[in-house]
C-alpha cells in the first residue's frame, strides 16, 4: 500500500506539468486546495475519519516547518519504539483519498498523521477523541517567502507571475490552505487546550533539543539525553536536506530550500513589510501565539 501510494504521488506530479496554471488549484467550501493532491473526494472522504487518542498529528499552516517537524517526528516515534516509520509517505490526511483512508483505519497504533488544513476543518473525531496535536507556527514574513518558492517550484500548485502577485494574495487569503492569519487566530483559541501544543520555527532554530524533549514528553515517547541531542545533531537544515534526497527523491529541493531565519528581507519592499505589520497589528497584537512569534524581534 505504501509503494503503491508513492506511486500515485509520482504519478499525481508528472500530471502536473501537463496542467494549465489556473486549472491546479479548485476551492472547496471557500478554501483553495491543490486539484490533483486534495481532490473533493478526499476532502470529503475525511469527514468519515476517526481519530484515535494516540495518534500523533503534526498541524502546520504551508511553510511553516512541518517537513522539517515530520522528520524529526518520524526519528522522535523510531528512537524511542524501536519501530520503522515510513520516511516517504508524506502524512497529511488531506492528501489521503478513500481507499488511503481505509488501510488507515486498519493501521496498528501509534499511526503518524499532520494536516495543512485550519483546525476547524480536521475532521471533528480529533476533538472528540482528544488526540495530541502538536502545531508549527512561523513568523508571516518569512512563511510567504517560503511559500512564493514552494509553488513557484512545485509542479502541483500554479507559478505566480511574481513576488508582488504571490504577496497580494497571501495577505488576501486567497492561496492553497487559506488566510495564515485565520489559521493562527483559529489556535489562538486553543492554546489552553491539554491536547494542543504549539511550537513556532523560530523556537525549534533556537534550541531544537530542547523542544525534541518537550515534544517527545507531550506525546509520552521517552528519550534519554543522548537520543534528544543525536535527533537534533541529524535535524539540523542541511542534514535534512542532504537525508531528502533519499526520503524526496527530486522534490527534496522543492521541499527544503534555505531554511532562514530572516530571508524576508531579501524580497519584500519597505510598503509590503509596513503592510504586514499594520496587518500582525490588528489581528494578532495582544495575543498569546502573536508574543509567541516575536514579531518585533523577527520581522521589523
Amino acid at each position: 500500500m505504501n509503494s503503491s501510494f508513492f506511486a500515485q504521488m509520482q504519478s499525481r506530479m508528472e500530471r502536473a506539468q501537463g496542467m494549465k496554471e489556473e486549472d491546479k488549484l479548485y476551492r472547496h467550501n471557500g478554501v483553495l486546495y491543490p486539484t490533483l493532491m486534495s481532490p473533493a473526494e478526499n476532502l470529503e472522504a475525511l469527514v468519515e475519519l476517526e481519530a484515535r487518542p494516540d495518534d500523533v498529528m503534526v498541524v502546520a499552516y504551508p511553510k511553516c516547518g512541518f517537513n522539517w517537524m515530520v522528520s524529526v517526528m518520524r526519528k522522535i516515534i523510531e528512537a524511542s519504539s524501536a519501530e520503522k516509520v515510513d520516511a516517504k509517505i508524506p502524512p497529511l490526511i488531506e492528501f489521503f483519498g478513500p481507499e488511503r483512508l481505509k488501510y488507515l483505519k486498519e493501521a496498528p497504533s501509534p499511526r503518524f498523521i499532520g494536516t495543512h488544513m485550519h483546525p476547524d476543518l480536521i475532521p471533528a473525531s480529533f476533538t472528540t477523541n482528544k488526540t495530541k496535536m502538536l502545531v508549527i507556527f512561523r513568523n508571516p514574513k518569512d512563511t510567504v517567502v517560503s511559500f512564493y518558492h514552494f509553488s513557484n517550484k512545485n509542479p502541483v500548485l500554479p507559478t505566480s507571475e511574481s513576488w508582488d502577485q504571490f504577496y497580494t494574495e497571501f495577505m488576501s487569503g486567497d492561496v492553497p490552505w487559506g488566510s495564515y492569519f485565520d489559521h493562527a487566530l483559529a489556535w489562538e483559541k486553543r492554546l489552553d487546550d491539554p491536547t494542543v501544543m504549539v511550537v513556532t520555527y523560530e523556537e525549534l532554530k533556537e534550541d531544537l533539543c530542547k523542544w525534541i524533549g518537550e515534544i517527545s514528553k507531550f506525546f509520552s515517547f521517552t528519550l534519554s539525553e543522548e537520543q534528544a541531542q543525536s535527533i537534533a545533531q541529524e535535524s539540523t537544515f542541511n542534514a535534512m536536506k542532504e537525508s531528502s534526497k533519499g526520503s524526496h527523491g527530486q522534490m527534496s529541493t522543492v521541499f527544503f530550500r534555505k531554511g532562514e531565519v530572516g530571508d524576508w528581507k531579501n524580497h519584500f519592499s519597505e510598503a509590503q513589510s509596513k503592510e504586514m505589520d499594520a496587518e500582525f497589528e490588528r489581528r494578532l497584537a495582544g495575543t498569546k501565539l502573536g508574543a509567541r512569534l516575536k514579531y518585533d524581534v523577527y520581522c521589523k
